[in-house]
């Protein structure tokens, strides 16, 4: 699988990653995942403190055990949370990021984090501090690199002035090109790279695409409409046949764009892992495709979140 430069950093990791958020609880079958995964020549997995209060790096970290040479791993800090209550409150200070990371580090069962990320973030925050305890971080040897993971474009392009983040994890897909107005331009442009989180849109940018927009966006998705998704949805499944499926055709478009180190998808099974990764076996993309879905979808803005 090809590899990409995060940033200006030394970390080059695989086109595809796996998001190990949706990998449930069950270590035998979240083993299976990540190692099919690594198996394919994906060398990222992207976690978080949060995810199942804790539970989700734990079990990250037993699964890796004999294996952590052979993956960059990132997670994410920022949610003070208490798993006996399951409850958090958003929390970007210094003095818990300096702390948790030592927990992220137990529960994942390793020395260091190649890519620590704040999870979140707004513009209330106490950002220089935030910035501070990323870079003691740094030189104390806990991790490696730091970057954001946020979709508001106001915090982001305070990182970019203030920090030395080396990426930023964001929503990007066909179905939320929110990105592409004001964002990934900016950050290419400042070397600092896009992991693009949610690219298959919860499975709505897949062959039984229809399926789930009935399942999962009756009411709509982000400002379209429930019948504009299903009019796009099969404008875009006429690209589809043989060679190239809806998912090898989302992932190729969202990593189209010259910011984009990786996309990042989630799978709670083997199978819909093998799905995504079927993206190596497809075409590739050429420039007049990739114009022709940006036509058949609509670009549109970041509102609220800023």
């Amino acid at each position: 699988m090809n590899k990409r430069q995060v940033g200006d950093s030394s970390l080059y990791i695989s086109e595809m990653s796996l998001g190990c958020m949706s990998l449930g609880t069950n270590e035998a079958k979240a083993k299976e995942i990540i190692d099919g995964a690594l198996d394919a020549g994906i060398n990222y997995l992207d976690t978080a403190d949060l995810y199942d209060f804790g539970e989700n790096e734990e079990i990250v970290g037993k699964a890796l055990k004999g294996r952590r040479d052979e993956v960059i791993l990132g997670t994410k800090v920022g949610n003070h949370f208490n798993k006996e209550q399951k409850d958090w409150y958003w929390d970007p200070s210094k003095a818990y990021i300096k702390e948790e990371v030592k927990e992220s580090l137990r529960r994942l069962q390793t020395d260091y984090i190649d890519l620590y990320q704040l999870h979140g973030g707004t513009m209330d925050d106490p950002i220089d501090e935030t910035i501070e305890a990323f870079d003691e971080l740094v030189q104390e040897g806990y991790i490696r690199y730091y970057g954001i993971s946020s979709i508001r474009p106001n915090v982001i392009k305070q990182y970019v002035e203030r920090s030395s983040i080396v990426s930023v994890m964001m929503q990007y897909s066909l179905l939320d090109r929110r990105p592409e107005e004001e964002i990934l331009d900016l950050l290419h442009t400042n070397n600092i790279s896009v992991l693009a989180r949610g690219p298959v849109a919860k499975g709505m940018l897949s062959n039984n695409g229809i399926q789930k927009v009935e399942q999962k966006a009756q009411q709509g998705h982000l400002s379209y409409s429930h019948d504009e998704l299903k009019n796009m949805i099969g404008n875009l499944q006429k690209h589809i046949g043989e060679e190239r499926s809806l998912q090898a055709l989302a992932l190729q478009y969202v990593l189209s764009h010259p910011a984009v180190a990786s996309a990042v998808f989630g799978a709670s099974t083997t199978e819909q892992l093998k799905e995504n990764i079927s993206m190596l076996d497809a075409p590739e993309l050429d420039p007049s495709l990739r114009a022709q879905l940006q036509q058949e979808t609509r670009p549109i803005v970041y509102q609220n979140h800023r």
